[in-house]
């Protein structure tokens, strides 16, 4: 068990909002307190003592408080070996008194990193803060830790429980704890800067910093552990009804979000089916997005996730209702809505209306390895694309186009896209060949949906065609105007039987793959 008695505890916090509940029970077991700057003031103001640092240390603060704690009557107390012979000799020879408890919070630099200020962010980059809490970290046999204020209430109980003690096994977690504190903290700092300057190579090293937001029942099957981090304070997404999400709930919601605020004009509905859209909609009334959408796919719907880029009200809600989802995500719900839907106490309802940024670093792991890059949700603009047909797309047709280009790219590879009026009305997708990817698309819309002929069906690819076959397929189910990558050696060819069939063919510049 090794207990270790606490005398003496150094306390330097930025977060001061829970100090009352330590201080309690630091005073009932008689633990002498140093404290710096404005924690000491927060110590008074409670109405407990505490002794300042440069006052133990014999040593003012300097350079506006940017050296407060960096010195050896500090680190010699901590570091100490206590069952040393020679440390021991050497402490006392040089009046060192040892420090049994280092309670430290950083200051808040992500939260500077928001304001945008430069000079604030790098003056609330802590470097007494981590450097005392490696020390006590890495001496965690005879030093306890706190990095957390979450921290304190298990420090008292452990306290109570050894009467002013703690065991080896609680510094151990402690330790653990704060290492990964400092190396997060650490990895923040990275980002900013790497994110602040236009650095031609990519760094030698990769740091990758998560909070943990749930440890989840399982992975993608039973046998396998997972758990879902945010790479920020707090994932941004709030659970509001049903049961506890799962890994595959995480990854198909990613996946819908993405999507449905990819769309900036009109209410977008998007169903998703094992990470894969089966159905996707646009429309300026949110019924007709929602309907839309489900017509596209009903059965690939059955037990998928919803995702919008709007307020759910009753009459979507009603809808939804109907039918059996796994997850509904929306900027929100409508009061009524929201007691039409928790009708179904397992239906889980996630209101992502606080989830903005779209711009993000993919990472994908893989064998002790991992692959990142960033992400492919630029918005897209006219300039990204050529009309090569002799017939030339109204504009209508091109903004379906654009539509359905960018479904295409949220659709597993190989992946083929049709579309008309903003809906789409077939998808093929994860093929190994891409007519297989076409076909299936063809057969969907067969299937599936009634098509209007007053309005003009159109086709995506996530990349260019290398034979006519593909294109053929499409052409021959009915679709009059595709849009799709270049670079194939053979763009020639698929220019030539698009003019052949009156076919208009747009190329974009980028491909657009997703694996």
């Amino acid at each position: 068990m090794n207990l270790k008695k606490i005398n003496r505890a150094l306390i330097s916090v930025s977060d001061k909002s829970e100090l009352s509940k330590i201080l309690k029970v630091l005073k009932r077991f008689k633990v002498e307190i140093l404290s710096s700057g404005g924690t000491y003031k927060k110590i008074n103001r409670l109405g407990y003592k505490s002794i300042e640092i440069s006052d133990f240390t014999n040593s003012p603060e300097i350079l506006d408080g940017r050296v407060k704690t960096l010195h050896p009557k500090l680190y010699g107390g901590i570091l100490f070996k206590r069952n040393n012979k020679k440390h021991q000799k050497q402490i006392k020879k040089i009046d060192i008194k040892k420090i049994d408890l280092v309670i430290v919070n950083f200051y808040p630099f992500e939260d500077a990193v928001k304001t945008g200020n430069d000079k604030k962010i790098i003056e609330n980059i802590d470097i007494g803060g981590p450097t005392l809490v490696r020390a006590a970290a890495k001496n965690y046999e005879d030093v306890t830790v706190i990095t957390d204020t979450n921290q304190y209430i298990a420090l008292q109980n452990e306290m109570k429980k050894y009467r002013g003690s703690t065991s080896l096994d609680f510094r151990k977690i402690l330790s653990r704890d704060a290492f990964l504190e400092t190396g997060y903290y650490d990895t923040k700092i990275t980002e900013y800067l790497n994110k602040s300057n236009n650095y031609s190579l990519p760094p030698k090293k990769k740091l990758i910093g998560g909070n943990l937001v749930e440890n989840l029942r399982y992975g993608e099957n039973p046998h396998q552990d997972a758990s879902v981090y945010s790479l920020n304070k707090e994932i941004n997404i709030k659970q509001l009804n049903g049961k506890k999400l799962s890994y595959n709930n995480y990854n198909d919601i990613f996946t819908g979000i993405s999507l449905s605020k990819s769309f900036t004009k009109n209410y977008s509905t998007v169903i998703i089916k094992h990470a894969n859209p089966c159905g996707v909609a646009l429309d300026k009334r949110k019924i007709n997005s929602y309907l839309k959408a489900y017509e596209c796919d009903p059965t690939s719907a059955f037990g998928g996730i919803i995702s919008c880029n709007y307020k759910v009200d009753k009459t979507v809600a009603k809808e939804i209702s109907s039918k059996f989802y796994e997850v509904v995500v929306a900027n929100g719900f409508e009061t009524g809505a929201l007691k039409i839907l928790k009708r179904k106490k397992n239906l889980r309802l996630i209101d992502s209306s606080s989830l903005r940024e779209l711009n993000f670093e993919q990472n994908t792991s893989i064998m002790n390895n991992f692959l990142s890059q960033t992400s492919d949700t630029g918005i897209f603009k006219k300039g990204d694309f050529k009309v090569v047909s002799k017939v030339r797309p109204s504009n209508e047709t091109l903004k379906n186009l654009l539509f359905t280009f960018n479904v295409c790219r949220f659709v597993k590879s190989n992946a083929i896209v049709i579309s008309q009026s903003n809906a789409t009305i077939g998808i093929g997708s994860g093929q190994p060949s891409r007519l297989d990817s076409c076909k299936i698309a063809v057969s969907k819309m067969k299937k599936l949906r009634k098509i209007d002929s007053k309005e003009k069906v159109v086709a995506a690819s996530d990349a260019f065609f290398p034979f006519v076959d593909g294109i053929e397929t499409l052409v021959q189910a009915g679709v009059e105007a595709i849009i799709q990558p270049s670079g194939s050696i053979r763009d020639k060819e698929i220019i030539n039987f698009a003019n052949k069939t009156n076919t208009i063919l747009v190329f974009s510049k980028t491909r657009h793959f997703k694996h």
